[in-house]
């Protein structure tokens, strides 16, 4: 029944968490219903559109927490009887940052099993709550309690532009110099898109975005082909240095990324998931990387 709750309360809608569930829909909404009627009050407003309603938030964030203690209990249980070091479950924006580290780790403990999650940094905090995943490593802060980290690295983010670009030969540029500059940005809540409209609205600036994409690989080659200029990463840079494009930094001290691993305070880490904190905590990340020139600039 929970499980399901968490379903529709996601999705908002019975018909496709129906789908999702394999449940007749209105088998689900009984069971919603039935669940509504044991805690006294609508989970849900229905008119119109399902919505979940400010008691079913509340409800959600305790089921989630409840269940992701459970399934923690039962990673525990099977750890120490025995069954080795278990999975580690590892959420990023992305994981060309950490193909050397990851690749490491495979190979000093090939009997892990490694789950990775593509997810949105807004989405991690609550993921690393209910246990979905054990880490988080984010490129922007995650502002929730419970949560404990360690800072991976920090560097400094280059502006790249096409080798003919008129700024090319710049050693560095002002952020008043880019405004018109044709961009080619990340959606709306990833890190670089944030450092982007952060850097100009302290200058009560608007970037020009002509392509705005979740392909971050597509980001990088319409750079190289001469399509507008971008914000790459010190690490990608250095793993990209034979790239077609030239690099020239943003003046001002906040053009800079930190990357922080996160994790829940209360949460039993299980032996591959520390084992995974220490490989990444470990890293000698000043060494850059082996991706491709296009893929490095993918944005790390």
């Amino acid at each position: 029944m929970l499980r399901q709750f968490l379903v529709v309360a996601r999705l908002e809608h019975l018909s496709r968490a129906a789908d999702e569930l394999r449940v007749a829909q209105p088998s689900l909404s009984r069971t919603i219903a039935r669940l509504e009627g044991e805690l006294g009050t609508p989970l849900f407003d229905r008119a119109g559109r399902l919505r979940l309603n400010d008691a079913g938030k509340l409800f959600r964030g305790h089921v989630e927490r409840a269940l992701g203690e459970l399934d923690a209990g039962r990673r525990a249980v099977a750890e120490a009887a025995g069954a080795g070091f278990g999975t580690v479950r590892l959420a990023s924006e992305t994981f060309l940052t950490f193909t050397g580290p990851l690749a490491a780790y495979k190979r000093a403990h090939p009997h892990v099993e490694v789950e990775l999650h593509q997810m949105a940094a807004a989405d991690m905090a609550r993921a690393l709550l209910a246990q979905d995943v054990d880490l988080c490593a984010a490129s922007q802060p995650l502002r929730a309690d419970g949560l404990e980290s360690l800072e991976l690295f920090e560097e400094t983010v280059w502006l790249a532009t096409p080798p003919d670009h008129p700024l090319a030969g710049r050693a560095s540029v002002t952020v008043d110099e880019l405004a018109g500059q044709p961009f080619i940005a990340a959606h709306k809540g990833h890190w670089q898109r944030r450092l982007l409209d952060r850097l100009f609205a302290a200058r009560d600036l608007t970037p020009k975005i002509v392509c705005e994409g979740d392909e971050v690989s597509a980001i990088a080659q319409l750079i190289m082909a001469g399509l507008g200029i971008g914000l790459v990463p010190d690490l990608a840079r250095r793993s990209a240095a034979t790239a077609p494009v030239a690099w020239i930094a943003v003046e001002g001290p906040d053009c800079r990324r930190t990357l922080t691993l996160y994790w829940g305070a209360g949460s039993h880490l299980s032996a591959a998931a520390r084992l995974m904190r220490a490989t990444l905590g470990d890293w000698d990340w000043t060494s850059g990387g082996s991706a491709s020139a296009a893929g490095a600039l993918t944005g790390a």
